[in-house]
C-alpha cells in the first residue's frame, strides 16, 4: 500500500497484521480521487484547503491521501490498538505530525468536533451495516459541515441516501463500492 499521488507520492504506508483491518486497496483509493479531482461537482478546490476527518481510519490511507493532494488538516478516528499504531506510523512517515490529529474512537460513538469538516472519508466494516448509523452520529457531534463531500467506502449499499445527503455518485470497485454524498447546506 502506498500514497498515489500528490507531495507523498509513492510513500509506502504500513498495516496492522491480521484481519481487523481492511485498508483501501490502492486501485480504488485512485478511482475515488480521481472521481472527486474530476467530477463537475467536485474538482481539486474541493480537496485543496479542506478540512479532512477520515472515520474509521485504519491505515489513514484515505486522510493522508488527501493531505498529500493539498487538504489543510485531517483528523483520523479508529478504535482498534493495532490500526492505532499502524495510523500514528503512517502519518510519522508522511511527517504529517503538524497537521494530523488522532483519535482513538469509535466513528459510531463519537467525541464532539472541534471544527465541521468539508471532507470526510467513511470505511466502514463492510458487513456491520453501520455507515447511516456513523453518518447520523458524525453530523450530531458537529464533525459535518454543511454541503461536505462524504466519500464512503461499503459494501452493501444503502437503500436510500441517509437523511439529510445527497447521492452524488456510486462506483463499484471489485467488492467495494464508492459512494459520494454531499451533506445538505
Amino acid at each position: 500500500m502506498r500514497i498515489i499521488a500528490g507531495q507523498h507520492r509513492g510513500r509506502r504506508l504500513a498495516a496492522p497484521a491480521g484481519q481487523a483491518t481492511r485498508p483501501t486497496a490502492d486501485r480504488v483509493r485512485q478511482a475515488l480521487f480521481d472521481m472527486l479531482w474530476h467530477a463537475p461537482w467536485a474538482g481539486r478546490e474541493r480537496i485543496e484547503d479542506a478540512k479532512v476527518l477520515d472515520a474509521f481510519a485504519g491505515t489513514g490511507a484515505l486522510g493522508l491521501e488527501a493531505l498529500s493532494r493539498g487538504a489543510a488538516s485531517a483528523v483520523f478516528l479508529e478504535n482498534d490498538r493495532a490500526a492505532l499504531a499502524a495510523l500514528r506510523a503512517n502519518i510519522a512517515t508522511c511527517r504529517e505530525e503538524a497537521r494530523c490529529r488522532v483519535l482513538p474512537a469509535d466513528a459510531t460513538r463519537p467525541p464532539r468536533a472541534q471544527w465541521p469538516c468539508d471532507l470526510v472519508f467513511l470505511d466502514p466494516p463492510y458487513r456491520e451495516g453501520v455507515m447511516e448509523t456513523a453518518l447520523a452520529a458524525l453530523a450530531a457531534a458537529g464533525w459535518i459541515a454543511p454541503g461536505a463531500l462524504v466519500c464512503a467506502e461499503y459494501g452493501v449499499p444503502p437503500t436510500a441516501p441517509p437523511p439529510g445527503f445527497t447521492l452524488l455518485a456510486d462506483r463499484a470497485h471489485g467488492p467495494a463500492l464508492l459512494l459520494v454524498l454531499e451533506a445538505a447546506a
